[in-house]
């Protein structure tokens, strides 16, 4: 056993290390020259996290189908210094993935972190659901990671190390009556995180953030979640959204922002959280009740 006093006097000493953080100092993510690959970083939590992976050092490899806004996010990227490469791709179809990771992973090279971020939805009741509704919205928010994973997984094996961070949502842990496709899917993203990380440890760390409503295009585009609440509560977008957070209880009564959630994302893949997989991150306002 160690000696009480000894190991409080040791802790007392400013110099000494506890794992990689020496007490008195900054605690550093360690990102600088890594490459990160984040996908739907054109805009929103995307954008954000890209941003974000950038203020640390990070190297970026981007891909979204929007090419104008991926192209001014890498612009502001790179003007934090960093090297970006970008491809456009639809990340709704197997072709479109391995297109976009050909692109910009065909020199071999395999990312340090992979970012899932992208997807979409709309509120829709389960009466308005076709087949081809629920086929399109897995393609998307949970097929297009698990064809992402299954490309970069190689490398990050044979490299001993990598860091995996999806982007799921609240709505997978405490889904409402609307809108069932995308809660479903985000639910899957949620076990395939979990199921992911006791199969790559040690070596590989998987965990989830799960935001609540974040106000970004996903919400405010013609269509978005607000257009579409709109419709569901017989009123204007702005007052459906703010209608729909009375419904929802939420503590912080507001819409949470991109970098927000982009903070988490980045803290998740940095060695700060070393000891942290298998996990899953709300940034939602306290939207999630449940204690497990």
């Amino acid at each position: 056993m160690l000696d009480n006093t000894l190991t409080r006097n040791k802790l007392a000493d400013t110099s000494v290390v506890i794992g990689s953080w020496e007490r008195g100092h900054v605690l550093r993510t360690n990102f600088e020259g890594k490459l990160t690959l984040v996908t739907g970083a054109a805009t929103g939590i995307g954008r954000a996290t890209a941003l974000g992976f950038a203020a640390e050092g990070a190297r970026l490899a981007l891909l979204d189908h929007d090419g104008d806004a991926l192209a001014a996010t890498a612009d502001e990227a790179r003007g934090r210094g960093v090297e970006v490469a970008v491809a456009t791709a639809d990340l709704s179809t197997a072709a479109g993935v391995a297109d976009g990771l050909a692109r910009l992973l065909g020199d071999g090279s395999s990312p340090d972190v992979l970012v899932n971020n992208v997807g979409a939805g709309s509120v829709r009741t389960f009466d308005d659901l076709t087949d081809d509704d629920w086929h399109a919205t897995f393609e998307l928010n949970f097929f297009s990671y698990l064809r992402t994973i299954r490309a970069v997984l190689p490398g990050m094996r044979a490299r001993g190390s990598g860091v995996i961070v999806n982007n799921a949502s609240d709505l997978a842990r405490q889904p409402e009556a609307n809108p069932v496709d995308y809660a479903a899917s985000k639910a899957a993203v949620l076990a395939l995180t979990k199921s992911l990380a006791r199969a790559e440890g040690p070596a590989i760390r998987v965990n989830a953030v799960a935001p609540g409503p974040i106000w970004t295009p996903f919400w405010t585009k013609p269509g978005g979640f607000a257009d579409t609440l709109a419709k569901v509560h017989g009123l204007p977008p702005q007052e459906a959204v703010e209608h729909e957070m009375k419904l929802r209880q939420l503590p912080l009564q507001r819409l949470g922002t991109a970098e927000e959630v982009a903070n988490v994302v980045v803290f998740l893949a940095s060695d700060l959280a070393a000891f942290v997989t298998s996990s899953v991150w709300g940034v939602d306002g306290g939207s999630v009740r449940a204690i497990v």
